[in-house]
């Protein structure tokens, strides 16, 4: 019963009913304090509705035993995409940035990380594959840094994330 709540309440968050979808997985979570996918739930539900401190003071409270399962890791991504997005400046003037000076990877990194953080992580991941292009190793491989980050705050079988995995492992490869 509990896993079809959690289905359910991610089918809710994933139609835009944040709220409602965090009440079902603290539901859950108070018959099973211990549940992987309504505590990662629960913590992306906070982001959904724009509370990156409730979410990181959720994700501190989840029990040891289920800190390193895969909906906490996507969770915990997601939480750190979000501080990192809080950071960023500006999409519109990135952009700019970005289009004054293509090869300014500071400024595409930034405006990669702020897309990310508005959800557009598909565009996100093109700007980072750029920079991974141009040059692998700048900024201690920020780019490919930061690919991971996303790619494990995203389901495995997301386009975005299959898209982007095979586009930079042709580049590694080649």
């Amino acid at each position: 019963g509990l896993d079809d709540a959690v289905e359910a309440a991610e089918a809710m968050l994933a139609e835009g009913a944040a709220a409602d979808a965090a009440e079902t997985f603290g539901a859950i979570l108070e018959e099973d304090g211990a549940h992987a996918g309504a505590a990662g739930g629960m913590i992306r539900a906070y982001l959904a509705m724009g509370d990156i401190d409730q979410a990181e003071a959720a994700l501190n409270g989840v029990p040891a035993e289920i800190y390193d399962s895969a909906p906490v890791e996507a969770a915990r991504a997601a939480v750190e995409l979000a501080k990192q997005a809080a950071d960023a400046g500006p999409v519109a003037e990135l952009t700019a940035a970005v289009e004054a000076n293509e090869d300014d990877h500071q400024a595409r990194f930034e405006l990669a990380v702020a897309l990310a953080g508005n959800g557009d992580n598909e565009a996100a991941v093109d700007h980072l594959l750029t920079i991974f292009s141009k040059d692998r190793t700048w900024n201690d491989e920020a780019a490919k840094t930061q690919l991971f980050t996303i790619f494990e705050a995203l389901k495995p079988t997301d386009p975005v994330v299959l898209n982007g995995r095979r586009r930079l492992s042709s580049m590694i490869f080649l």
